[in-house]
């Protein structure tokens, strides 16, 4: 649960709990109103509920406790009593306790929805699920009232109960269209559930009553990409960094929403912003390596790449790039290096093979080549560049009637007849051919 959603949930139970606690004093004053105790032990008894009850409206709530707790000593079935010292004891922080005392208030007063609703305000947290059917009873005794609604949606959205939740929280707003936190809270979850669309203007509104809310204007911006809304994402992403300038993460993401709306010098820019609030991690690294390959600035980009790996040593995809980085650069061994450790680690991966293989063959080694090209015909249709390639390859190795064969088989495949790789092969099967049949002779 988000920290500002707790505070506000906080707030509202406040309210309840005090608005219930008012009556049980109103009640008990009342009553002393009406006649004077002759009983000293029922005089004590007032008046360490009169001073528990001016230490809570102090928020002093270790006096209040320890009036409440000496009363309660004397006068144990007292489920009011029980209830408020719950109340002092989660002011404090003290969940445990308040559990406990929330717990008797109910087995004294089942009918106490303040209480239900409390009990389930402690277990948010730490047990969700067992909040939930406390918070449903105290929808039941509290019907009319959104903090019920909107702390059983964080129940429910604490145990990925996505849809129950949305369901909770509209009915909450249905009752407070203007509280922040219900607004955002049902963006939330409406997001996570992959409903974006109807989350942006959850987001917005939650911005309406809260403009300078640098989670909303967060959701905002995520419900906006989820929409493949890129600029206007780009856009909300700078707005939630004007409030939060040291987000590395968001600063990451919104490089990478830059970088899809091909704005180059716009993500290196973000990326150099990120790295100057912590070390680039594994995402900004393939990023920034990413734009560096493809502006062909091979030799800033092979630095980046040796820092991913250090980070991922196990990920395919870094000695991959660092593959295609030395084959753009001609460096053909370490090209085939960089490929057979990729894909050592990911076997199944043709891409990878793919690029291996051109890399054995640009370095001269055919016969790897060769092999190469065998495993991946196995898993798919070879293109027609891969059988002038294998061609190509048994001419290297000086093997005419293989090498006959692919060129045929590429010339069959190849549409493109004014293709330099077609005159070539053309050229070779005229050639091989006469050299076979001379050789028959």
């Amino acid at each position: 649960m988000k920290l500002s959603a707790k505070i506000l949930a906080c707030g509202a139970l406040c309210l309840l709990a005090a608005a219930h606690q008012a009556t049980a004093v109103a009640q008990t004053a009342g009553a002393s109103k009406k006649r004077i105790p002759a009983d000293p032990a029922e005089a004590e008894l007032n008046n360490l509920l009169a001073t528990a009850q001016a230490a809570m409206d102090k928020k002093d709530y270790p006096a209040a406790a320890q009036n409440y707790q000496q009363y309660l000593a004397k006068k144990p079935d007292n489920a009011v009593a029980h209830f408020e010292l719950g109340f002092a004891d989660m002011s404090m922080q003290r969940l445990a306790d308040a559990k406990a005392e929330y717990e008797k208030a109910i087995s004294l007063d089942p009918s106490m929805g303040p209480a239900y609703l409390n009990l389930g305000l402690t277990l948010v947290d730490t047990d969700p699920a067992a909040a939930v059917p406390n918070l449903q009873k105290a929808i039941e005794l509290i019907p009319n009232q959104p903090g019920p609604k909107f702390l059983l949606g964080m129940a429910l959205e604490h145990t990925d109960k996505l849809a129950a939740a949305v369901e909770q929280y509209q009915a909450a707003e249905v009752l407070d269209g203007t509280d922040f936190n219900i607004r955002f809270a049902l963006g939330r979850a409406l997001l996570a559930s992959g409903r974006a669309g109807e989350a942006e203007p959850e987001f917005r509104a939650a911005l309406t009553l809260q403009h300078d809310s640098a989670p909303a204007r967060l959701g905002l911006a995520r419900s906006l990409l989820a929409q493949k809304q890129l600029d206007a994402a780009a856009a909300q992403f700078s707005s939630y960094l004007e409030v939060q300038p040291n987000d590395y993460r968001v600063r990451v993401e919104r490089a990478s929403v830059l970088a899809d709306l091909g704005r180059d010098e716009d993500t290196l820019a973000e990326l150099d912003k990120a790295a100057a609030i912590a070390p680039e991690d594994l995402r900004a690294l393939k990023l920034r390596s990413g734009i560096y390959f493809e502006k062909k600035r091979y030799d800033d980009a092979l630095p980046v790449l040796q820092k991913a790996a250090t980070l991922a040593p196990q990920d395919p995809d870094i000695p991959g790039r660092l593959g295609l980085v030395f084959l753009e650069k001609k460096d053909y061994p370490n090209a085939v290096r960089f490929f057979i450790a990729a894909f050592k680690m990911n076997p199944d991966a043709n891409d990878i093979l793919g690029n291996l293989i051109t890399a054995q063959y640009l370095n001269k080694n055919y016969p790897a080549a060769i092999d190469g090209l065998d495993i991946l015909s196995k898993r798919e249709t070879l293109p027609p560049g891969s059988w002038f390639m294998r061609a190509d390859c048994y001419d290297k190795l000086e093997q005419p009637a293989n090498a006959l064969d692919s060129y045929k088989r590429f010339l069959d495949l190849n549409k493109d007849q004014n293709s330099d790789m077609y005159f070539a092969a053309a050229a070779r099967v005229r050639t091989l051919t006469r050299e076979l049949q001379d050789k028959k002779r």
